[in-house]
């Protein structure tokens, strides 16, 4: 069968932890030796495959444990038996089947896209919308506590043509977080630096810090504080001159629409992980431009599965327009997951153009990195 009235027959899921080269500290929490993320299947009854990818971050989103029952225990049976066209009702009753679990949900709507396309012969981003932009800024971050180390990512990253990083703060002290600013300006001219806290500044502290890096006219300071404190969020957007994204604080929509009325920021990151899926996540950026504010495609620790859902989202959506953040396939993992490499060229994402995701896993490197797994 090749049309979308076929039923999902099968669905199987792997928990993986997949090495990393070094340890990276954020403001409100550390990675080091592994992530772990689920990779989902979807089989339909003509044979056709859909992959999606859940990258939690326990002190962010929630855990992998949580990701993978959501998946396995709760969202399968709204899932399994269901026609390939129904994915917009399965998204919703998945929505109220489990709270939060937003990493699940966003793997389960990437499954269902690529599933849907592959069948329709379409990619992803023509399904959500047709094609805004071929190539996308990529962003990396760095986050070595040490520094010596990013300084040899960033040769290989000015080699590589990548030009915008974005420098994680607020783990070490104020010296530590200037140093390094310092050091990009004056070694790495011709790149443009980000900055972002992760939430890692203490109400008292604030003011100081963020004046402090505001002065070193980053594109922009994200998420100074804990997500909760939209005043004081405000408070930091109306001191700085740098604009002032919101990370942490938004989540989906709701939020969103609280973050616009407070004006707590000049910008959002946009996750798929935090929103819950890709449509969300487009729902997110209109949000933000409607409101004149301004749209960043950010990730969580994800492997390249997970970064090709993210680029055809941003790539069907023109709202977001400060580029990405999906380097983890490319400088931070091991191995990636993917039987081909992400794609990324002269410092930029390159949006695939085959069906679905347009890039398959590898199999072999699933059950090579499971530590737990399921099917039926």
């Amino acid at each position: 069968m090749t049309d979308l009235a076929q039923t999902i027959t099968g669905m199987d899921l792997w928990r993986l932890a997949l090495p990393v080269v070094s340890r990276r500290d954020h403001g409100i929490g550390s990675v080091e030796g592994s992530c772990e993320i689920i990779v989902l299947r979807l089989t339909a009854e003509g044979g056709a495959e859909g992959f999606g990818e859940a990258s939690p971050w326990s002190v962010f989103t929630g855990t992998p444990e949580a990701a993978y029952a959501a998946l396995n225990r709760y969202l399968r049976p709204l899932v399994v038996g269901r026609k390939v066209s129904d994915r917009a009702a399965i998204m919703e009753d998945c929505r109220y089947a489990v709270a939060h679990c937003t990493e699940a949900k966003a793997a389960l709507e990437s499954a269902l896209l690529d599933l849907e396309g592959r069948i329709s012969g379409l990619p992803v981003w023509a399904l959500l919308g047709g094609l805004a932009r071929a190539t996308i800024p990529l962003s990396v971050s760095l986050a070595n506590p040490d520094f010596d180390q990013d300084v040899e990512l960033l040769g290989r990253l000015r080699d590589d043509g990548v030009r915008l990083v974005k420098l994680k703060t607020g783990f070490s002290d104020a010296a530590f977080d200037v140093m390094r600013l310092e050091r990009l300006r004056n070694d790495f001219p011709e790149i443009s630096v980000r900055v972002d806290f992760n939430q890692g500044l203490q109400p008292g502290e604030a003011m100081v810090r963020v004046r402090d890096v505001d002065s070193f006219a980053p594109d922009f300071i994200e998420q100074p504080v804990r997500a909760h404190h939209f005043d004081l969020m405000a408070e930091l957007r109306a001191m700085t001159k740098s604009p002032l994204l919101a990370d942490e604080s938004v989540f989906g929509p709701e939020d969103m629409a609280r973050a616009a009325k407070e004006k707590i920021a000049d910008g959002v990151s946009v996750k798929i992980m935090k929103s819950g899926g890709l449509i969300r996540g487009q729902t997110v950026a209109r949000m933000a431009v409607a409101n004149g504010m301004t749209a960043y495609g950010g990730d969580m620790f994800e492997a390249g599965l997970a970064h090709l859902a993210g680029a055809h989202m941003i790539a069907a959506t023109p709202e977001i327009s400060l580029g990405c953040e999906f380097y983890q396939a490319t400088y931070y993992l091991r191995e990636d997951i993917l039987e081909s490499p992400f794609p990324v060229a002269n410092g930029a994402v390159i949006v695939p153009e085959r069906p679905g995701l347009g890039i398959r896993p590898d199999l072999a490197k699933l059950d090579h990195y499971a530590v737990e797994g399921s099917a039926q």
